[in-house]
């Protein structure tokens, strides 16, 4: 399952402009992170909304594909996220988890935290719904 799911992730060329990584695979549950680079700045200088929003989307996705089987894939059908707190840190984490697997529906969230050094807030939720396909989309 990590293979797998490290595989997908290492297609993805938006992860790696924004420098994300995974840190973490289990069974509903992925963690990503992702520097807060100066291209991912917002103007106030703390993260833009669109990395958490990336990385929260991608972790939650990749929690979801751990549960489906092997030659399946999932794909975002909604998301929603609440913006609690400015992403002013080193950088984002975001852990993805599985609330409601299902055959046609998969309810996830994901939540992302502002890390500098060993401190770390709580900056945004977010919470959608996954569709699984067919590998060949």
């Amino acid at each position: 399952m990590d293979k797998r799911i490290r595989d997908s992730f290492d297609k993805q060329t938006m992860m790696q402009t924004l420098g994300a990584k995974i840190a973490k695979v289990g069974d509903g549950t992925v963690t990503i992170t992702a520097p807060i680079l100066p291209s991912s700045r917002q103007q106030h200088g703390v993260a833009h909304a669109a990395l958490s929003f990336a990385i929260g989307d991608s972790a939650a996705g990749y929690a979801a594909l751990t549960l489906i089987p092997e030659g399946s894939e999932v794909m975002t059908a909604e998301m929603k996220i609440n913006l609690l707190a400015p992403g002013a840190g080193d950088l984002l984490r975001a852990t993805g988890k599985v609330v409601k697997p299902g055959r046609r529906l998969i309810i996830v969230t994901a939540e992302i935290h502002a890390i500098t050094g060993d401190q770390e807030k709580l900056v945004a939720l977010l919470q959608g719904t996954m569709v699984p396909v067919t590998a060949a989309v």
